[in-house]
């Protein structure tokens, strides 16, 4: 049961890293490479999604984690 949980928390990690290089602020992936914009903009359409889908990724993270504590005890 253990390496279940550990399975799964390794492939929530690495969904939660691409979901973030994808919402860099500041222009999407373009910001990773140095592309900046100095307007403030909504979330809107995919921009809101990806927001909310980190959200619901890092609850699902931390709940998997605090119950892969309770299962190693």
């Amino acid at each position: 049961m253990e390496s279940y949980l550990y399975v799964a928390q390794i492939i929530i990690a690495i969904v939660l890293i691409g979901v973030f290089l994808l919402q860099v602020r500041g222009g999407g992936l373009g910001g990773i490479f140095g592309q900046q914009t100095g307007v403030y903009r909504t979330r809107r359409g995919v921009a809101k999604t990806l927001f909310r889908f980190t959200i619901l990724l890092m609850v699902i993270f931390i709940v998997i984690s605090i119950f892969a504590v309770k299962v190693a005890d």
